[in-house]
């Protein structure tokens, strides 16, 4: 009798929330040939996004068009990291480049730095992840910089839900180094 209300609290508790489920974003294969990029060396600086973005929480835009985090759920990394890890990685592979994010770890300077500045990163209503921003490069040498902007979107599987999200981010992330490889480091 002495340890049963204390047992019932914690089965309570554990069955109205508990820990939240963690979610990685998994890798997207690159499609396609390589992009040559014009620079041997590239830094990328720490990716930005809005504030609902870098959280932990893993946000979907409710019919009245609100920002909602999914219930019990969170990133398994910290999204700011994440981002600019993944967009690194697939800069790399896409290009054949050395890429890497600040602080830049080698003793040469990079030829070029990279700047991705989100402004919309989250599942919308009607099934798709969308993922938009500007891009900056900026050559280490005299030549011109270049900048673009860029709205991408990528569907979310059928029944939604945080692995499917992540998914279609993993796309858009992808999708977005394809783009400044093709546009802005050529």
């Amino acid at each position: 009798m002495r340890y049963a209300l204390p047992l019932a609290l914690a089965m309570l508790t554990a069955a109205c929330g508990g820990t939240p489920a963690l979610y990685t974003v998994p890798d997207a294969p690159v499609v396609g040939p390589r992009i040559p990029a014009a620079y041997a060396t590239v830094a990328l600086r720490e990716v930005t996004l809005p504030t609902y973005a870098a959280s932990a929480e893993i946000h979907e835009r409710g019919p009245d068009g609100a920002l909602e985090p999914a219930r019990n759920v969170l990133w398994a990394d910290d999204p700011v990291r994440a981002m600019t890890g993944d967009l690194a990685r697939h800069l790399g592979r896409i290009t054949g480049a050395t890429v890497a994010a600040e602080p830049w770890p080698f003793f040469e300077r990079a030829q070029a730095t990279v700047e991705v500045r989100i402004a919309d990163m989250l599942a919308e209503p009607d099934g798709r992840f969308r993922l938009t921003g500007q891009y900056f490069v900026a050559p280490e040498s005299g030549a011109r910089g270049r900048a673009g902007q860029f709205a991408l979107e990528a569907p979310i599987a059928e029944g939604g839900g945080p692995a499917a999200i992540a998914a279609a981010r993993g796309r858009t992330v992808r999708d977005l180094a394809m783009l400044i490889a093709r546009e802005g480091l050529r």
